[in-house]
């Protein structure tokens, strides 16, 4: 790849003097509908601006992915959420000022009036203020994008930005490199469609941490009961564990969880599979 004339495409961030000039680089190229990589509090992530479908759709080809595993959308701040999401509960917001920014991923009822299509959500998205000032910094000039791990689908997520450029060559306009992402443990994932959150993941928060702030509101995490044959896990739950392995960035942010009843406007079930326990506890 050295010498090739994709490597002017992988600018530095490393160094403040080139900085600005980067992050000015990649907000042009994302108000001009193009696909950027940038880095996370995880791994490296690619995305495009959230409200412009052909962007999203460029981002779903780059990684060699269908509509059945949408992205999740990243926010500059606690504050976007209002316009993005319908009916945020007040466990919601909680959560939001106490983990934000951090690896907290909210899965919550989609304003049915936007004008996007991040792929079969239905009708819900999944929100994340992620915890890196470069990240934080290209949202703050763009606003919210959808953001799934920098790599093709079967390939490891970049840690590095030459690694997405290694993977994703010339279907990314701008490639901010950072440094090495180490990762670590993915996003914890709640949905917060319902009265009470539910645990669909497990990651870098814990259980008793989210408990510690959520008062008397409940946290549902139990498994199903030894009466019940848990059903395997299929469809895009598998190909992102599958894809990223269970130790990796947003693998399970990218299936979102089907509301717990019909979403404003008479929406139609996706067909993504979500854990048994989950769909057992949000009916009870």
């Amino acid at each position: 790849m050295a010498g090739s004339p994709l490597q002017d495409r992988l600018l530095d961030c490393t160094d403040p003097e080139q900085r600005e000039a980067a992050l000015e680089a990649a907000a042009a190229a994302v108000r001009a509908g193009k696909v950027v990589v940038l880095p996370t509090d995880t791994v490296y992530g690619v995305g495009a601006d959230a409200f412009d479908v052909v962007a999203v759709a460029m981002v779903l080809a780059a990684k060699h992915r269908g509509r059945e595993m949408p992205p999740p959308v990243l926010v500059p701040n606690p504050r976007t959420v209002d316009g993005l999401a319908l009916d945020v509960p007040m466990y919601a917001r909680i959560l939001m000022r106490q983990f934000w920014p951090g690896p907290l991923t909210l899965v919550l009822r989609a304003q049915p009036s936007l004008q996007w299509d991040l792929g079969e959500t239905n009708g819900t998205v999944a929100l994340r203020m992620p915890d890196d000032e470069v990240a934080l910094a290209l949202l703050a000039e763009v606003g919210p994008m959808a953001v799934t791990s920098a790599n093709v689908t079967g390939q490891p997520a970049a840690q590095t930005g030459q690694e997405a450029l290694d993977q994703l060559g010339g279907a990314v306009a701008t490639y901010l490199d950072d440094g090495p992402r180490t990762g670590g443990l993915p996003s914890t994932i709640l949905d917060c469609t319902g009265e009470e959150p539910v645990v669909l993941r497990l990651g870098a928060l814990s259980t008793e941490e989210i408990r510690g702030v959520l008062g008397t509101t409940r946290l549902l995490d139990e498994p199903p009961s030894s009466a019940e044959e848990e059903e395997p896990v299929t469809g895009a739950e598998e190909s992102a564990t599958a894809e990223e392995g269970s130790a990796t960035a947003e693998q399970a942010a990218e299936s979102y969880a089907p509301a717990a009843e019909p979403a404003p406007g008479g929406l139609l079930p996706s067909g993504v599979v979500v854990p048994s326990g989950a769909v057992h506890l949000l009916h009870p």
